[in-house]
């Protein structure tokens, strides 16, 4: 820098040794062009336009027409069971079974159906109930036999007949029994084709390639005719235990699109002039969303594409429960926009009420012997039975008749009559208590999807640990009790990867990760059989169900309070400076190797060495630091010889962990995870915020009594642990609008949208920046 120029600026421009410089950028205000100044200037305008005239050329002329907000916008939300599509201007969309049958050349296998449920011993299906009359306490329920089925059924009846206890509601103890007299005896009554309103016209023969939703599901016999019925969708994601290969899953669902579309008259020739809005969940896969839009927008051709997430419902703050048919979504949405470390997928929905409650009306006696929940009919039987008969109001149990009807191909309509008592409550109350649903069943058999490769992946921000980014906060928290606490290693022993299974937690008394809330010094870990902690405060046991005894304790034991003599709780995190504070007070310092073996040591320094030799051995509790070890030599002590070496504390990440987090966290029950959720938002401020609105939707929230239950069991659960805890409050869906269809009439609100321009994704954006196009476009990933 030249003396005499104080603030002279250095040259960076690497052109110091030429007279050229760069202009600077014109001012808009002083040029007289119009060029930039209005948005008809833009690129994206200037193509709109050209778009535009080639049309009017290819029609000769403009014909103007009116039509209605979002005629063109076409609104699709695939579920597990049923396929929702519309016109975002529609009231309400069409509903189809998602499901296809597909003509096959080889042999067809038989339809299978894959238990969810836990079932009884054979000798023990059918005509014996699970629990036996009490002798002297009406409310007390005997386990009538050691079958283990018989003891899951017999808690959920502890925990209806407390709640009947609560409410004075009386109890018919011999209820069982009469209903399975009852049962067992009746003879179906013959009702004529021509008496018969609902009859069905089931297809005995059919040439066709494929048949889809409703068609597919009156096929008389599918085997026989060549036909394999399969459900594209399973809980969020591909079913990819039916099918051999994910294209088959992906051409079975271009065909259910394309088939749907015919019935809201969009003919193929008229894609190209509608954009489609795609419901996606909360939780997604990113290669199931990727494919979905591949084949939206190249294989079917429409003109964009969008995303949604539950949106709307009439309100901007609340937690979402979308509760299906296989699976059940928790959320927290904060301003129409979703929070991602609230969200919460549970493996249970309405299919589990279905099976379970079909379990628990042969065991009373079911008349109708032949039903087998893989048949299509036989399915629908018990569906009816479930929307007339559950109940989660505990007021309706009363030992009550009921029919149903019985229609099969190639035989004349059956009308049946059954007798149940608490079997209709007990159905619905799985969601609540989910010990009797077999969680590693209902996924086995599932492939993970395999995504190809794309160059513009790499682009995408990815976070450094993919353990973290897979998993959601109130996952985490869900989950927090199944990481075992570590014992401390050798020196000798070179620092293995841990992979303790879920089911055996260390016993060993010690400091945990950061992620565990750590028992106290002395407090030997709980095993399984124990209940452990979970993250709302209250003990669950392995199958899922709640205490709130210890609600206080768990409370203080989170917040690392100050116990009653003042001291810090012992249980501290590994990683935490008092903890680390704490060993250098307590432990002996770690010996350094003399800088030259050469120099002498005084008497004095010899003696010192000495002492600290003698206390490490009779300590034997060395603790060294391990971020130390490549600057320090460690000398084990003289006289200490036969000892092993002394431990220390690794801290191991939590991807050493051989865990599934979202799946262990999808077995939590109903209310526990919908606290978890609100409690992952924030503090307790956001807690009574989520709680005081909670928005239940889906095919399972039609259940009568769903708001009452939920809403008891959450103010059991919040009371003791947030401070200031108002009354939970359940929010009912919009007047006169199906909570099934709400998720479907949010998108196609925020399709109508003009706010939302910006989310469209064309054919050509697609093409060009792939997944990178959804995530610059889309708030919503």
């Amino acid at each position: 820098m030249p003396r005499g120029i104080p603030n002279a600026k250095r040259d960076e421009s690497a052109l110091r040794y030429t007279s050229f410089h760069v202009p600077l950028a014109p001012n808009p205000k002083h040029v007289g062009s119009t060029y930039l100044k209005a948005e008809s200037q833009t690129l994206w305008a200037r193509n709109a336009n050209r778009a535009h005239r080639a049309r009017l050329d290819e029609a000769g002329a403009a014909t103007p027409t009116e039509t209605r907000r979002g005629a063109k916008v076409v609104v699709i939300h695939l579920g597990s069971r049923f396929l929702r599509i519309g016109r975002a201007s529609d009231v309400t969309p069409l509903t189809i079974p998602n499901v296809i049958a597909r003509k096959q050349t080889s042999a067809v296998p038989p339809q299978t159906y894959v238990e969810g449920i836990s079932r009884p011993r054979e000798e023990r299906k059918r005509s014996t109930p699970s629990t036996t009359a009490p002798s002297g306490d009406e409310y007390a329920v005997t386990i009538a036999s050691d079958d283990p089925f018989d003891a899951k059924v017999a808690a959920i009846t502890v925990s209806l007949r407390d709640r009947m206890r609560f409410y004075k509601l009386r109890v018919t103890t011999n209820a069982a029994s009469i209903a399975t007299t009852f049962n067992a005896q009746f003879k179906p009554e013959i009702i004529p084709e021509i008496n018969d309103p609902y009859r069905v016209d089931w297809i005995s023969s059919s040439e066709e390639p494929y048949l889809v939703g409703d068609a597919a599901l009156r096929l008389a016999n599918p085997e026989e005719m060549g036909y394999a019925v399969r459900w594209p969708i399973y809980g969020g994601n591909f079913n990819t235990r039916d099918y051999p290969s994910t294209q088959l899953v992906l051409s079975d669902i271009e065909v259910i699109l394309r088939e749907s579309l015919k019935l809201k008259e969009i003919e193929p020739n008229a894609y190209k002039d509608h954009s489609v809005v795609l419901v996606i969940p909360d939780y997604y896969d990113r290669a199931y969303v990727e494919a979905l839009v591949r084949i939206l927008l190249v294989d079917i051709g429409f003109k964009q594409e969008s995303l949604a997430a539950t949106y709307g419902a009439g309100i901007s703050n609340a937690c979402v429960v979308d509760m299906g048919a296989v699976k059940t979504s928790i959320a927290c949405v904060d301003d129409g926009l979703v929070i991602a470390d609230t969200r919460m997928v549970l493996t249970m929905g309405g299919n589990d009420i279905t099976e379970f409650l079909y379990v628990m009306l042969e065991k009373i006696g079911f008349p109708y012997r032949d039903l087998s929940l893989a048949r299509s009919y036989d399915w629908n039987v018990i569906e009816d039975l479930k929307a007339r008969l559950c109940t989660l109001a505990e007021g309706d149990v009363a030992l009550n008749l009921y029919d149903f009807f019985v229609r099969r191909p190639g035989h004349s309509t059956e009308k049946y009559g059954l007798r149940a008592y608490d079997e209709i409550i007990l159905a619905p109350m799985c969601l609540f208590e989910p010990r009797v649903i077999e969680f590693e069943q209902k996924r086995a058999g599932m492939r993970f999807l395999m995504r190809a490769p794309d160059m513009a992946e790499e682009i995408l921000e990815q976070s450094a640990d993919k353990y973290l980014e897979r998993y959601t906060q109130a996952m985490m928290i869900s989950t927090q009790h199944l990481f075992p606490v570590l014992p401390p290693i050798t020196l000798d022993q070179a620092p293995p990867i841990v992979t303790p299974a879920v089911q055996t937690p260390a016993t060993t008394e010690g400091q945990s990760l950061a992620v565990t809330p750590q028992p106290a010094t002395g407090q030997a870990t709980p095993t399984p059989e124990e209940h452990s902690q979970t993250a709302n405060g209250s003990k669950t046991d392995p199958d899922g169900d709640v205490e709130m005894n210890d609600a206080e304790s768990t409370e203080k034991d989170e917040n690392n309070e100050r116990d009653e003599n003042g001291k810090e709780n012992e249980g501290d995190n590994v990683n935490g400076d008092d903890a680390k504070e704490k060993e250098k007070e307590s432990e002996p310092k770690v010996k350094e190797e003399p800088e030259s073996a050469d120099k002498p040591m005084d008497t004095d320094e010899k003696e010192k060495d000495k002492e600290k030799s003698v206390t490490a051995d009779a300590a034997n509790v060395e603790v060294i630091d391990v971020d130390q070890l490549d600057d320090k030599v460690i000398a084990p002590p003289p006289s200490a010889a036969h000892v092993p070496p002394p431990p220390v504390p690794v801290a191991v990440p939590l991807s050493a962990f051989n865990i599934d987090v979202s799946f262990e966290a999808s077995k939590l029950p109903l209310d526990v995870a919908i606290f978890n959720s609100a409690r992952a938002a924030g503090g307790d401020e956001k807690i009574r915020k989520y709680l005081q609105a909670v928005l239940v939707i889906g095919g399972s929230a039609l259940v009568p009594g769903m708001a009452h239950a939920l809403e008891s069991r959450l103010q059991a659960i919040a009371t003791p642990l947030v401070p200031n805890m108002e009354k939970v409050q359940i929010i009912p869906p919009p007047k006169d609008v199906d909570p099934r269809v709400l998720a479907w009439k949010g998108a196609a609100v925020l399709g109508k949208m003009d706010g939302v321009a910006d989310l469209w994704v064309s054919k050509a954006d697609w093409e060009l920046f792939g997944m990178r196009a959804l995530k610059e476009r889309c708030f919503y990933l």
